[in-house]
């Protein structure tokens, strides 16, 4: 006789694999079941139910509702930016500068907030949970799974602003306070400068640039990543935006309610990855031109951007493991490498010292610099703060949806500690290399061209001080390139995840669809209005997508309470 339990099993089992494989053969990578006991959510939805899915000259497979109004809205917005350069540069400005103006309370307390819970959880019983059940393993070794989050989360702008604005920040701070006829201040000091005081005024421009790349940036990943790891990976969601906000709609995230959430995120994600390409593209043709005199006109940038694209269709080709993966390691070694080359050419002693010291001044000065209300320091605080807080958030239901893709296996804790803590410290660490050996050149060698130069140059300018310097600057355009490649090919797949009703494995040419968009975007902003444009979308989608956080807050303290643990 058989045992009936045990042909129970084997009927389980067969049921899960054969539903396996008719997910594969419908382009689906499964997510993998939770591992131990977990809360799963019950729902009749499946992943793709609501999807067109054809195969004419190439095979697609794309949410109706979302990849329909995302596309139609992008792509009109190409269009007519591109036939309207000159009248939608003024737009643009005017757009930017009146919701930093006056929503910076909004960005500045948002994330606060987001801070709070971050590190709320790390030292809370729910830090203990772990992501994908409890007997969940990683998928990915510390090496490569902190390559991959943190070249997707920051690389472009460590790059671009690593030299230029703690440079900026010390000498506004060291100009002090100035007041125009009608009282209002037009420096763009942070907090109340520290006029004529050199050690000061570098003490506070560090902090100022560690507020903007330390806790804050990153626990606003942080949310995204584990509202997104936590209701696929434990209870059984599709790996979309929509599934955070199961909590607060219930049923109802598969209608209307849950389509706004996802083509929301798609904004964000396109107009944020467009801010950073853009930028990327101006500072490689800066450094480019320098070494090679190959120019900065509109039309280099727009063939960069075109030809490193190219790249990144090649990447995305590749697959996660064998172009991403592979191209963040390389990345990041070489970011190494010029690290410690600064390091070590530079005034090493000073920059070990000065570490500690700047991470004493961020704590020192991260109270005022992160107060929402009665800031005085409005240009500061509105015309970077809000700014980069904005930008962070755009960039997070990509960075966010990115680095919940590789971090299955984790607890929250070390999930929390290894993308909260870990890249702040390094961001110190590489601002203070970077920066502080820029803002010594002007103190104590009387360098003035680091100082004079366009922000694109200024590391190429801190560069040439140093030995070697036609090596390292190549290094540097070199990094930037390939961060613009992991960026492309990344935010192409957490866009194209988004947009094909959460199947994580959709055909190729979808990723391939969105890296040409995400061009395009880039390419008419820089045509449009130049950075200012890139700013102001960064910034206008960022605004919705606060609201979108913040409720996600709710729903990831929900759902980690209705965990076993």
């Amino acid at each position: 006789m058989t045992d009936p339990n045990t042909d129970r099993d084997l009927d389980a089992e067969k049921s899960a694999a054969q539903a396996e494989t008719e997910a594969e053969d419908q382009g689906i990578e499964p997510i993998p079941e939770p591992e131990g006991e977990t809360e799963l959510i019950e729902t009749d939805y499946e992943i793709g139910q609501d999807n067109l899915a054809a195969s004419w000259t190439l095979k697609f497979d794309i949410h109706q509702v979302v990849f329909t109004w995302s596309a139609f809205a992008i792509m009109a917005f190409i269009v007519l930016t591109l036939a309207f350069q000159n009248e939608v540069e003024p737009l643009f400005t005017g757009l930017r500068n009146w919701l930093t103006g006056n929503l910076d309370w909004f960005f500045l307390l948002s994330g606060n907030i987001f801070v709070l819970l971050c590190l709320a959880l790390i030292v809370s019983p729910l830090g203990k949970i772990r992501l994908g059940g409890p007997e969940a393993t990683a998928d990915y070794g510390y090496i490569g799974w902190f390559s991959m989050l943190f070249a997707a989360g920051m690389g472009i702008g460590l790059m671009f602003f690593g030299v230029s604005e703690p440079l900026s920040h010390y000498s506004t701070a060291f100009g002090g306070v100035t007041v125009g006829e009608d009282g209002v201040r037009t420096d763009w000091a942070p907090l109340g400068g520290a006029e004529g005081n050199v050690e000061q005024a570098t003490r506070l421009g560090m902090a100022a640039t560690i507020f903007h790349w330390g806790l804050h940036p990153w626990a606003i990943y942080a949310v995204v990543a584990l509202a997104l790891a936590l209701f696929s990976y434990n209870k059984g969601l599709p790996l979309t935006l929509r599934s955070a906000f199961y909590p607060i709609f219930g049923e109802r995230i598969w209608g209307w309610p849950g389509h706004v959430v996802d083509i929301l995120a798609v904004f964000a994600t396109i107009f944020g990855l467009a801010t950073s390409l853009g930028i990327g593209a101006q500072q490689a043709s800066a450094g480019l031109n320098q070494l090679f005199g190959l120019g900065t006109g509109t039309g280099m940038l727009v063939a960069l951007i075109i030809f490193i694209t190219a790249i990144a269709i090649v990447s995305i080709l590749r697959g996660l493991d064998g172009g991403v993966k592979l191209l963040s390691e390389v990345n990041i070694a070489l970011a190494g490498l010029l690290l410690l080359f600064v390091v070590l050419a530079g005034a090493t002693t000073d920059i070990l010292r000065d570490f500690f010291a700047n991470l004493g001044a961020y704590g020192q000065y991260l109270p005022a610099l992160s107060m929402p209300f009665g800031r005085e320091d409005a240009n500061f605080s509105q015309g970077w703060t809000a700014f980069y807080w904005a930008w962070w958030i755009s960039w997070s239901p990509f960075v966010g949806m990115f680095i919940a893709r590789v971090s299955r296996g984790r607890t929250v804790r070390e999930f929390l500690i290894a993308v909260l803590i870990v890249p702040t410290v390094l961001s110190v660490l590489w601002m203070t290399a970077l920066g502080g050996t820029a803002i010594s050149q002007v103190v104590n060698d009387g360098v003035t061209s680091v100082q004079g130069a366009a922000l694109e140059l200024q590391l190429f300018e801190m560069l040439a001080q140093l030995p070697l310097a036609a090596i390292t600057s190549f290094v540097a355009i070199v990094l930037v390139l390939v961060f613009f490649i992991t960026s492309s090919d990344s935010g192409s797949l957490v866009i194209d995840t988004i947009a094909a009703g959460g199947k994580i494995n959709a055909p190729v040419v979808q990723r391939v669809f969105w890296a040409i968009v995400e061009a395009l975007v880039a390419i008419a902003l820089l045509l449009g209005g130049g950075l200012i444009a890139l700013q102001a979308m960064a910034v206008s989608t960022g605004l919705p997508f606060t609201l979108v956080l913040l409720a996600a807050c709710y729903a990831i303290v929900r759902g980690l309470m209705n965990e076993p643990r």
